[in-house]
């Protein structure tokens, strides 16, 4: 049975923990992949704010981790890595959702900012520029450019969770605001986001396939974009924002 390729060790303590279940093991294991987490970490964090605790991403991260020890299957051919890596981020945007840790002022801003494109849509016909954009709400153009950077922060995650930019958080009890996530089935939800990305002005496109379909960093996105890597997290905003009109105009919000 090949695990990944590991040293002796390690996959003594694999065969420890697959076959008898030994906490020991487990511990071992939780251990030596700590780097994984603390690296996936690193990269969901390059985007928040200073105010969100690097250790609290580490600590969301490491029960991503324990369910990805618990659930792996070396039978099915993936790499531990590989296997793990998504359920380590998926924890850690987890605990940021329940953290909330979104400024009011922020999801303000966000909501302006989509309340803007849309009646600029509404009333012209067409998507407007970054200068149309500033003029619709009243704002300098640099001002604007600040509000897209401070909004960043709240659009990382996949796209699903995203898109709940400037809606406040889901309650753990009582009602739950209609989030574009929330209000229809996951696959009707992806079909209706594809469409309404293709109508979205192409540089918008492009930086949401190059984040979300390719993966790709921010500065590699500004090297293909060829601005600068402080421009990109602005793009970026705006343009989930930009689909988020979109959705809610057709109704999924």
């Amino acid at each position: 049975m090949s695990i990944v390729d590991v040293d002796p060790h390690l996959a003594m303590q694999w065969e420890r923990w697959l076959k008898r279940g030994s906490g020991a093991a487990r511990d071992h294991l939780i251990v030596s992949y700590s780097p994984l987490v603390k690296f996936v970490a690193g990269r969901v964090g390059a985007g928040l704010p200073a105010s969100v605790d690097p250790g609290d991403l580490v600590s969301w991260g490491v029960f991503g981790l324990i369910e990805a020890l618990e659930r792996f299957d070396p039978a099915q051919g993936a790499k531990f890595e590989t296997f793990a890596t998504p359920r380590i981020r998926g924890a850690i945007y987890d605990g940021l959702r329940q953290l909330d840790w979104v400024p009011r002022s922020v999801r303000t801003k966000a909501r302006d900012v989509q309340r803007a494109i849309s009646d600029f849509e509404g009333g012209n016909g067409r998507s407007p520029t970054d200068d149309e954009l500033a003029g619709q709400l009243g704002i300098a153009r640099e001002q604007l450019d600040r509000w897209l950077s401070s909004i960043a922060g709240a659009t990382v995650g996949p796209l699903e969770r995203a898109l709940d930019a400037g809606a406040e958080p889901v309650a753990l009890s009582g009602d739950v605001p209609a989030l574009p996530s929330a209000v229809v089935e996951h696959q009707e939800l992806r079909d209706l986001m594809r469409s309404e990305i293709s109508k979205l002005p192409d540089r918008e496109k492009l930086v949401l396939s190059l984040y979300y379909d390719e993966g790709l960093t921010l500065a590699q996105i500004a090297r293909v974009l060829g601005v600068s890597e402080s421009r990109v997290p602005q793009l970026h905003s705006k343009s989930v924002l930009h689909l988020r009109s979109r959705l809610t105009a057709a109704g999924v919000a």
